[in-house]
């Protein structure tokens, strides 16, 4: 339903609920959100709410960032759109590029820019069989993603997407996109099982995967360091060492999807930092402009930029691109933004911020509603149950998250219900003290939903 309509039918509005299990018909109107404040939004009858997921994990630097205002004016004034085909470019998008490369120490070699998330993992699907076509490899093509993994809503993007209500309906996935088990520790791990051992076991799965399609056909896998929209899924330990060490016995290419993680979310500049990953591929999106303007960058390290550059030459071009790639508005917003990141400290404030997010909702690991716990710099989610000896989830699922959204809202609080994860990823710019105080909500509105599920 479009926004008018939406509008229209504001007392009994019947519409689609993105990432959720259904739709949902009830009878509500939608919440008009008209305008931002630092780590808050307000909304059209003067409600004033924290922003705790930065509108949809993406919001560094608070909602009323001038800085950030005064950049795409002038750059509008100055070159309001160019494109980067025929070449031609111009100096903000070589700027970013730049910026970029530098930020992940040289390890990526270049940048080319989309309009989001998902056509940046479209573009990655199509580049991967563009380099294994140059390299003669005509049936290495299949890629390999994660169940809960969320990679974007395009038909190739989508079938890397391991949520069943992105391929419901849809005819997805497609078929050479396969897909192993979520590194859920709590939910996959068996009884007596440790997080190494666990870790162990999914890299024996991948590689159980490889064999059984052929190695000669696989030619990536990709994952979020941190799973975002599957439910804030923090991989257990060793996982991603041993999940490359079978990528690299087989040469299949290693895609880092940072499009949450990237730009200090995790207490550093990029997930892949924390967890030690070494991307052939990385993607960036949200946070790159702290969604001020739509941006997204796929960098490409030495090993694939190098195949991907002698291939286009012979074959005359490199025939893929958007007509806003690399947008001179989007990109000079995303200097202005980066800068805003690097001098106030962002990434830093992120892991002391998160220290306090993560260890004040851990205090809730005893309550009875509370399975699990989780997260690391400032993003988690508290994962309800309706059984915590036995973990045994609400039915139907969601129930209690949807509750817990809803009822936050009352105590002047966004978060997201994930099924019954309630996942937090507040601005970056985020104090202690609001930290304390969206958990001190987040509290209050979970004791209203205990009496109402009793």
């Amino acid at each position: 339903m479009s926004t008018l309509s939406a509008l229209q039918n504001r007392d009994i509005n019947y519409h689609l609920h993105p990432y959720t299990n259904a739709v949902k018909h009830q009878q509500i109107g939608p919440r008009v959100i008209e305008r931002g404040e630092g780590i808050y939004v307000f909304d059209d009858q003067g409600n004033k709410y924290i922003e705790g997921m930065a509108g949809l994990w993406s919001v560094a630097v608070g909602f009323n960032e001038q800085r950030l205002v005064d950049a795409a004016t002038r750059q509008m004034a100055k070159l309001p759109f160019y494109h980067t085909f025929s070449h031609k470019t111009h100096t903000p998008s070589v700027e970013l590029a730049e910026k970029l490369v530098q930020l992940t120490d040289g390890r990526m070699r270049t940048a080319f820019f989309t309009n989001s998330g998902s056509e940046a993992n479209d573009t990655v699907i199509k580049m991967v069989w563009y380099y294994n076509n140059a390299l003669g490899r005509s049936q290495k093509k299949k890629i390999i993603a994660r169940n809960k993994g969320y990679h974007g809503v395009t038909v190739a993007s989508a079938s890397l997407t391991g949520l069943a209500p992105n391929h419901r309906g849809f005819d997805l996935p497609l078929p050479q996109m396969k897909h192993i088990s979520c590194p859920h520790f709590y939910r996959e791990g068996k009884e007596g099982e440790t997080e190494e051992a666990f870790a162990t076991r999914m890299a024996e799965e991948l590689e159980t995967l490889i064999l059984k399609e052929g190695p000669d056909t696989v030619a990536a896998f990709i994952g979020e360091p941190v799973m975002g929209a599957g439910g804030v899924v923090v991989p257990p330990e060793t996982y991603w060492e041993k999940m490359q060490a079978v990528c690299r016995k087989y040469d299949v290419l290693v895609v880092a999807d940072e499009v949450i993680t990237g730009f200090g979310r995790l207490g550093t500049m990029f997930g892949s930092q924390k967890f030690g990953i070494e991307p052939d591929i990385m993607v960036l999106s949200k946070q790159i402009t702290s969604s001020y303007m739509p941006l997204a960058a796929v960098l490409l390290g030495e090993k694939v930029h190098a195949v991907i550059a002698k291939y286009s030459g012979e074959l005359g071009t490199f025939g893929h691109g958007y007509t806003a790639s690399g947008h001179p508005v989007s990109t000079a917003v995303a200097l202005e933004n980066i800068r805003i990141i690097e001098e106030n400290d962002l990434v830093g404030n992120a892991a002391r911020a998160g220290r306090i997010l993560q260890s004040s909702l851990r205090v809730l690991s005893d309550h009875p509603l509370v399975g699990e716990v989780r997260g690391t710099g400032l993003i988690a989610a508290v994962e309800l149950v309706s059984d915590k000896a036995g973990r045994r989830p609400f039915e139907p699922v969601g129930k209690a998250g949807a509750a817990v959204f809803e009822r936050a809202h009352e105590r002047g609080l966004i978060v997201r219900g994930i099924g019954d994860s309630i996942a937090f990823c507040p601005p970056l710019i985020i104090t202690e003290e609001q930290v304390k105080d969206m958990v001190g909500r987040f509290v209050d509105t979970l004791e209203d939903v205990s009496k109402q599920l009793a």
